[in-house]
């Protein structure tokens, strides 16, 4: 089904689809060429556009573009997941402030929010956890939108990488993504999605 038959106005046209969803994938080799500095905070600003619970906001981003960068990251990285690291001219840490609620204030209209999250730990985790991760897909969407490949990980050592980045403990890793432009073979074909029917249920 064309974007078209569902809305005329609203709906993405398919080119846009094919460069988000259906003709991207998974890269693992990419070019030497350095990511500008301009670029990287444009792909943040796009992804903090993404929205999380009572805008608040915990994702935190470690753009690893330097050797002395690498070499910190590399010893806590799974070995295959290695030539990944050393090929991508950019590899972002996805992270959470266990601390975001500090800014809450600025960021919530409400003035009790910042008290709540301190007397509810868990939640504070909770919430933590859960909108880091969803900024960290909407970086990895907006990086597509800019042209960019992507290469989500796992595969890492994530107290390696919160005692090397993060010794102070309010930052935590989540998971890992290179970036850059695409390079080498073309990545494989894309992998098995499960059916509509096997994965959605109407209610």
């Amino acid at each position: 089904m064309s974007t078209t038959e569902l809305h005329p106005v609203q709906a993405l046209d398919d080119a846009a689809l094919a460069r988000l969803f259906t003709d991207a994938r998974t890269h693992a080799a990419f070019e030497p060429t350095p990511l500008p500095t301009a670029l990287l905070q444009r792909l943040y600003q796009l992804a903090s556009l993404g929205p999380t619970s009572q805008n608040c906001q915990p994702a935190r981003f470690v753009f690893v573009a330097t050797e002395a960068g690498r070499e910190r990251l590399l010893p806590h990285v799974a070995a295959g997941n290695v030539p990944k690291v050393q090929s991508a001219p950019v590899t972002v840490i996805v992270a959470r402030d266990t601390r975001f609620y500090e800014h809450m204030p600025t960021l919530w209209h409400v003035a009790e929010a910042r008290a709540n999250f301190e007397s509810k730990p868990a939640l504070a985790r909770e919430t933590a956890v859960r909108n880091a991760s969803l900024t960290g897909a909407y970086l990895l969407l907006a990086a597509r939108a800019l042209g960019l490949a992507c290469g989500p990980m796992s595969g890492f050592d994530a107290a390696g990488v919160n005692r090397s980045f993060f010794p102070d403990g309010r930052w935590e890793v989540d998971f890992l993504i290179n970036l850059g432009w695409p390079a080498g073979l073309a990545p494989r074909a894309r992998g098995p999605r499960l059916a509509f029917e096997q994965a959605c249920v109407l209610a």
